[in-house]
């Protein structure tokens, strides 16, 4: 199979329990007008909250998602922030750029076993994506950061709570990931992981380590060589 690692093709992948996707930039690409328009709403909440200009509000931005993968969560620990304000207000976010995709929603349709989609970001926001993307009936649920408790990816107590909720058994489960750093703690805990490949800016430095079992540049070609074995 495509990019499958040394050792890590003997792994059935057939008999998973559960498949557990990532969204953003794993079930669809995020264009640069999308990135951007998340960005222009992000700072421009925090100019708001806050009461700062743009370059202030961009500092913290960059700054709280390096402390803590998630601006968001730095908003909250520092100046008590109510996440659903701020999600109210990035909900305003244009994805228009987003279009269906049916061959990759049927792909996933026909793996056995249950399928997620766990995601840093709100359900709603994933709720609207899955529905653009025309495959919201592929999954039978989202694990959002609210559901984590507001602890991003990668905090490996945020993966437990995920199986724990869902009656995930990890060795039976397979996590896919955009981002090389969030495929260790499924890992670790003992799932098959696969590295969906990007050109994204933040992806682009990551070297994988022997927690990625599987890579491909294109899911569904990945998925499609996967079912029709």
């Amino acid at each position: 199979m495509e990019g499958d690692s040394s050792g890590a093709g003997s792994r059935n992948l057939r008999e998973a329990e559960a498949w557990i996707f990532d969204l953003d930039n794993t079930l669809y690409p995020v264009t640069e007008r999308l990135l951007g328009d998340i960005d222009q709403h992000i700072g421009t909440f925090i100019a708001g909250f806050l009461g700062v200009d743009a370059t202030e509000a961009r500092r913290i931005q960059k700054q709280y998602f390096r402390d803590y993968g998630l601006t968001l969560r730095g908003l909250m620990i520092h100046h008590g922030l109510d996440p659903a304000r701020y999600f109210d207000h990035m909900n305003a976010t244009d994805l228009s750029d987003i279009a269906p995709d049916p061959a990759l929603a049927q792909m996933i349709r026909t793996l056995r076993g249950r399928r997620f989609v766990y995601t840093n970001s709100s359900a709603r926001h994933a709720e609207m994506v899955l529905k653009r993307l025309g495959m919201r009936d592929a999954f039978e649920a989202v694990f959002d950061i609210e559901a984590a408790d507001y602890v991003p990816k990668p905090a490996p107590e945020a993966y437990a709570a995920l199986c724990v909720r869902h009656g995930i058994q990890p060795a039976r489960a397979v996590m896919v990931d955009d981002i090389v750093r969030n495929l260790a703690p499924a890992a670790s805990l003992g799932m098959t992981t696969v590295w969906v490949e990007t050109d994204a800016e933040w992806a682009r430095t990551e070297t994988p380590g022997d927690h990625v079992h599987h890579r491909t540049r294109d899911l569904r070609i990945w998925l499609a060589d996967l079912v029709g074995r």
